[in-house]
């Protein structure tokens, strides 16, 4: 039985090494945040694109898209690998764990980063390949580096990571025209109470590592919560842009409204407490509030 048992455990062991490699080069390219990049990416698409859907070239926008963007993940966790192992939620990656080395991170992020950004330019446009390196550029050479130096580095971060619905849009028409700007400014405001609220729940560990965070010197909540408020406001206010400037239509004021209200409670609340329930309740709401309010700017367009 012995014998069984350790000749089952030899023939599921490659199976589970190919899993543990699948799953570890998907923590290296962040696969929750580049799918986010690809959703951001397709609404500028989508909403820029005029006449009949063109499905092969929509495939080369987000494959270009996808690959700079899990390359660039990929990279800020090699620039970071010795800073994630100062912290609980991040030690466990695949580079500060040593499952995978600093050259094979370096490889894998090297290698899509400018396979994406070339891919994007010659396939697309020009225009979306070079907003896509900037995208690359400022995540990695700004907002990395800044957070071991301002707390500012939450605002820079927001930069790159309002960009994507720009690439759609800048892929889709030739040109990031004022309207892709619109969809920048609600991305931007969307991401300051999201990270607020994530920064504040893990405000102990990034101190370990040696983060510069609001949260740092903020330890009633006052400043944290209401820059989260405030910002809050801000991105309900700018939701509405999109009906005045006829990127959508009016059928899209009630779905507004409604998630604008509910992130706003969230953030009020958060404000008002600063408990850990509450930045857990606004980070939830900034979860929900995204894709029901990007998935309702494309729907109501039509």
């Amino acid at each position: 039985m012995n014998t069984i048992s350790e000749k089952s455990a030899t023939l599921a062991a490659p199976g589970s090494q190919v899993r543990r490699v699948v799953f570890d080069i998907g923590q290296l390219i962040k696969a929750r945040l580049t799918l986010l990049v690809l959703v951001t990416t397709l609404v500028g698409f989508l909403l820029a694109w005029q006449g009949e859907m063109d499905w092969l070239y929509l495939f080369h926008t987000l494959f270009g898209t996808g690959l700079a963007a899990a390359g660039a993940a990929a990279l800020n966790q090699v620039f970071e690998s010795e800073f994630d192992s100062r912290m609980r939620r991040t030690r466990n990656r695949p580079l500060p764990a040593r499952r995978m080395s600093i050259n094979e991170g370096l490889l894998i992020g090297g290698a899509c980063s400018a396979a994406g950004i070339v891919y994007l330019s010659l396939a697309t446009n020009l225009i979306a390949g070079i907003l896509t390196a900037i995208t690359v550029g400022s995540y990695l050479f700004a907002y990395t580096p800044l957070k071991r130096v301002t707390t500012l580095n939450t605002v820079v971060g927001a930069i790159p990571g309002a960009l994507p619905p720009v690439i759609g849009w800048a892929a889709a028409r030739g040109e990031a025209s004022f309207e892709s700007w619109v969809l920048f400014a609600i991305l931007f405001l969307w991401q300051m109470p999201h990270f607020l609220a994530i920064a504040w729940l893990y405000r102990e560990d990034y101190k370990q590592a040696g983060f510069v965070m609001l949260c740092g010197d903020d330890p009633d909540c006052v400043v944290t919560g209401r820059q989260a408020l405030l910002y809050t406001m801000g991105l309900v206010t700018v939701s509405l842009f999109p009906i005045t400037l006829r990127i959508t239509s009016v059928w899209f004021l009630p779905f507004a409204l409604l998630t604008g209200t509910y992130l706003f409670l969230a953030a009020l609340r958060f404000a008002r407490s600063g408990s850990e329930a509450a930045a857990r309740g606004l980070f939830v709401a900034s979860i929900v509030y995204l894709p029901v309010t990007l998935g309702a700017l494309v729907v109501t367009r039509f």
